[in-house]
């Protein structure tokens, strides 16, 4: 899956937006102004990804491209390596899972106000 695949992957979920906080390389995805997803746009080498403390883990111990999260909580994030074996869809997977997580983490309203907005598209 190229950076652009997972661009337009992440855009397709209700109420993503993206931003270059951290800098002209770092692009972040967001869900109600948390993030779910970092990457390099330059190199596209891994993606940071929220994750279950429990799942990340296993995920960790299951696969070799899979790491804690680098420059993020190591309980709470992990860091994919591109190019060295990750699927699409294993990516779009855990891509799911992260903005599962940072979604079920908004208020009540914002979690409703944002499945309205996608029932209305």
């Amino acid at each position: 899956m190229n950076i652009e695949d997972l661009r337009d992957y992440c855009l397709l979920k209700p109420g993503v937006t993206e931003d270059m906080p951290f800098g002209e390389n770092t692009l972040v995805f967001r869900v109600g102004g948390k993030i779910f997803l970092l990457t390099d746009i330059n190199t596209y080498a891994s993606v940071n990804l929220k994750c279950d403390p429990e799942r990340s883990t296993q995920l960790r111990d299951e696969f070799d491209y899979v790491l804690p999260g680098f420059h993020m909580n190591k309980k709470h994030w992990n860091t994919v390596l591109i190019g060295t074996g990750v699927t699409a869809r294993q990516l779009k997977s855990w891509v799911d899972h992260s903005y599962d997580l940072v979604l079920a983490s908004l208020p009540k309203a914002q979690r409703a106000a944002l499945a309205g907005s996608w029932n209305e598209e």
